[in-house]
């Protein structure tokens, strides 16, 4: 269960996807059902950020299949599609957000957490085009809100024009950890959402114990002001990110 009080925001952790197959064996016990992994994965953690979405449409069918098979407090993330975010003028993008949004996201119900616009290391920073671009995210879609997240991986949008875009539009800007992208730190909506990429070889859970510590202080932090959080253990030595995340998740339940 997500860590929660009165005047805390929530903690959703996770990985990126369920099906890889070095997980077999290693995450996921020896012999399990390729079908029972997703229910595997939804009591080990509390959230995981759908990949399939970014690279086409997936069935409505497929989004009532992931809520049912995951326990009631699980929150999906969900990538939005590159088509949407892969193209020089953002502001045509609007037809790609709204098949996004028809597409069946929605059958995830109370489970639809953020959805996160990744954009490619060669986009640049443009107040223009950007601005037009956050226009068109829906605040909600057939009365439910929806809450979007920005992940920018270019250094012109170390900008405190972006940050003031992003608040004005309520879209929370993607805190990327130990990789190679920008780190930008700043407070846009009532939510974060964080992708740490540091796992490696020869930790027995990704991540060396202080380095957890420091990961799971810094999603404490950010919740202790009533915002929910959202931290994915993506890329990496990919075969621990789940071993990280669990670490984590034992840390902020102690």
């Amino acid at each position: 269960m997500p860590q929660s009080s009165s005047s805390e925001g929530r903690i959703f952790v996770g990985i990126g996807g369920w099906t890889y197959a070095p997980w077999r064996g290693v995450f996921y016990p020896a012999g399990l059902a390729q079908a029972r992994e997703l229910e595997f994965a939804g009591e080990q953690l509390t959230s995981i950020e759908i990949n399939g979405t970014f690279y086409g449409s997936q069935k409505p069918e497929s989004f009532r299949k992931w809520h049912d098979e995951t326990p009631e407090d699980f929150v999906f993330s969900l990538k939005a599609p590159r088509f949407a975010t892969n193209r020089r003028v953002l502001a045509d993008a609007g037809e790609s957000i709204g098949r996004f949004f028809a597409s069946g996201v929605l059958e995830l119900r109370d489970k639809l957490g953020p959805v996160n616009w990744q954009f490619a290391g060669t986009k640049k920073f443009d107040a223009e085009d950007f601005s037009a671009f956050l226009k068109l995210l829906p605040r909600e879609v057939e009365g439910r809100a929806i809450r979007h997240a920005l992940e920018v991986r270019h250094d012109s949008f170390r900008s405190p024009e972006f940050a003031a875009l992003a608040r004005e539009h309520g879209a929370a800007i993607i805190l990327a950890g130990d990789s190679a992208y920008p780190e930008i730190d700043e407070a846009t909506a009532d939510f974060a959402y964080l992708r740490i990429m540091g796992t490696v070889d020869g930790e027995e859970q990704g991540y060396s114990a202080a380095r957890l510590d420091q990961w799971a202080g810094r999603a404490r932090k950010l919740a202790a002001g009533g915002r929910d959080v959202f931290l994915y253990v993506i890329s990496g030595h990919k075969v621990l990110n789940p071993a990280a995340a669990m670490a984590l998740i034992e840390r902020l339940r102690a």
